[in-house]
């Protein structure tokens, strides 16, 4: 118990070295590409929201989505990649093959859906090399670009808010 303390406060440090490197890049392209980083010890409707994304024109196959529980069992089958506190180690880095590619594509949107600030979450969010990210406004504003004021459960107004914004800009 102590341990994950003093693993918490590690993480916590990379993830503030983290956000004093963060770029502030513009939004100036279409939208083909989106990395959906969830929470899903809070939020069980990953699909949906999925379905929603997909009809409002982003195909399936241009969606990559990471699960994030805070009890992650080993032995478990879980439906999406998921991962847990055991895949950051003390220095922030990510231990797990398949969140690495997740933060290493540049995808066009990273919309991080999760509304309370968990340090390993936010670290994951602020390593992504996504052109833009997009997340809830209870959560640190120097990781995301944008944000939306909704709640997590309603994935239908986040979705139709995020489309009405990318139109407007467009």
């Amino acid at each position: 118990m102590f341990l994950n303390y003093i693993k918490e406060f590690f993480v916590k440090k990379s993830l503030k070295n983290n956000l004093h490197n963060v770029k502030n890049e513009v939004f100036t392209s279409n939208v083909q590409t989106i990395g959906l980083l969830v929470d899903e010890s809070k939020f069980r409707h990953s699909t949906e929201l999925i379905n929603e994304l997909v009809q409002h024109g982003i195909a399936p196959e241009n969606i990559k989505i990471v699960a994030y529980r805070e009890k992650f069992e080993k032995k478990k089958e879980y439906s999406r990649p998921t991962f847990g506190k055991k895949h950051i180690d003390w220095k922030g880095d990510i231990a797990e093959n398949f969140l690495n590619e997740f933060t290493e594509t540049e995808f066009d949107l990273l919309i991080s859906y999760y509304e309370i600030e968990k340090s390993i979450l936010m670290l994951v969010t602020s390593k992504s090399k996504a052109k833009f990210k997009l997340g809830f406004s209870s959560v640190d504003q120097r990781i995301n670009r944008w944000m939306i004021n909704t709640d997590m459960e309603n994935y239908n107004l986040f979705v139709s808010e995020l489309f009405k914004y990318l139109k407007s800009i467009k």
